[in-house]
């Protein structure tokens, strides 16, 4: 993953309106980026999208956009991407007439609860239950939204949101649980 201090530092570059920056920025983070769709997109059933899709599309909305992002730190890069990979694929399971699914993780506590593989759920339900969990413990709801989303490792998330490993890992426990208590699986066609 890129070094924290050096995108902080293309990001203030970016806010200053160095063209220049902008592509430097995003020749650094867009491995990166395209590594974590491509993680993803693997256990989403995502009807097609590739990873350099979605990466391309979530980069277009965040700086095609008329009004600039003031890009604060690295940790606030990272969030804009994650809440706009949820956007695109928000946007793709609206468009599908069947729905989006979205393949949840569960730990080995919970997975001992149901049978394997994991339970698919609808994108759109899942993005409601996320609304839900906002209002009921924020941090967590921002958890899920850079694991899920942005594809981040717990670790990465601890760095991004400048908060130790253990209460990532509370809140990570704590909102996998709290979704999956209010989600109801995907029936799938055998």
């Amino acid at each position: 993953m890129a070094i924290a201090g050096e995108i902080t530092e293309l990001l203030k570059r970016v806010r200053n309106g160095e063209a220049e920056a902008e592509n430097e920025l995003i020749a650094r983070v867009y491995p990166d980026l395209k590594r974590l769709a491509a993680s993803k997109l693997r256990s989403w059933k995502s009807g097609g999208l590739q990873a350099t899709e979605l990466v391309n599309e979530a980069y277009l909305r965040i700086f095609g956009s008329e009004t600039p992002v003031d890009w604060q730190n690295r940790a606030h890069f990272f969030a804009v991407v994650a809440q706009q990979v949820r956007f695109v694929l928000l946007d793709q399971a609206r468009k599908r007439s069947s729905g989006g699914h979205f393949s949840v993780e569960l730990d080995n506590s919970l997975r001992d609860k149901i049978a394997s593989p994991p339970p698919l759920f609808e994108i759109t339900a899942l993005d409601e239950a996320l609304q839900r969990l906002e209002s009921v413990d924020a941090r967590a709801a921002r958890v899920v939204v850079l694991r899920y989303f942005g594809g981040l490792t717990l670790e990465e998330v601890a760095e991004v949101l400048n908060l130790n490993i253990s209460t990532i890992k509370r809140d990570w426990t704590f909102a996998k649980s709290w979704l999956f208590d209010q989600l109801k699986p995907v029936e799938t066609k055998g």
